[in-house]
């Protein structure tokens, strides 16, 4: 007689109960906080030590050769320590192979495409300076190189360039880092200024 008694008398608590607490604000997770990244000003430097070509790099950042070129001092590395961030510059003497170099940049921008949600290229031309390509934004929350271009004066240079960051990708949490360093890609091709060719 108990039990017939208990039961009833649980269910109804029970009712009671998830009624009474189901009358509260409604719960929201709170958005995931990432890192405030403070970006230096912008002020750039000149770089000149290489014989093919010369550019502007920002005052934040290191030039280095590429270690994986030891051989080819034209291959460089634009570090950003403060972002943790490389851009890995490569460098073609072009020789009637034009459209072999940018297809093989086509490709190497197209390998991100199983991590990639989106992938805008953009025409890059001035003219006054000789300089035509195309720019690579590769969008996508575990991209590895989320910008990649290359650069030409379609006869004698070729520059490809891939831009890394040295930590998990997550480009959601990244995404301030990519836009500032992206303006610093921009100012490295709208001041590249291509040398005479060493024949």
């Amino acid at each position: 007689m108990k039990t017939n008694f208990f039961y009833p008398f649980f269910f109804v608590v029970l009712i009671a109960f998830i009624f009474l607490t189901a009358c509260e604000q409604n719960y929201s997770p709170k958005p995931r906080g990432y890192f405030r990244i403070d970006l230096p000003q912008k002020s750039w430097i000149k770089y000149d030590s290489l014989q093919q070509y010369n550019f502007e790099y920002p005052e934040y950042a290191v030039v280095m050769p590429d270690p994986t070129s030891p051989t080819d001092e034209s291959w460089l590395n634009i570090e950003f320590p403060q972002m943790k961030a490389s851009l890995h510059l490569s460098y073609k003497k072009l020789n009637n192979n034009l459209n072999v170099f940018i297809e093989d940049a086509r490709t190497m921008a197209m390998k991100h495409l199983p991590k990639a949600n989106a992938i805008t290229d953009s025409i890059i031309s001035f003219e006054e300076a000789n300089i035509y390509g195309t720019l690579y934004q590769i969008g996508g929350k575990g991209v590895a190189s989320p910008l990649q271009f290359y650069v030409t004066d379609s006869a004698n240079h070729f520059v490809r360039g891939a831009l890394y960051f040295n930590i998990r990708p997550n480009n959601d949490s990244i995404e301030p880092l990519i836009h500032f360093v992206k303006a610093d890609v921009l100012h490295f091709m709208q001041t590249l200024e291509w040398k005479q060719p060493v024949r």
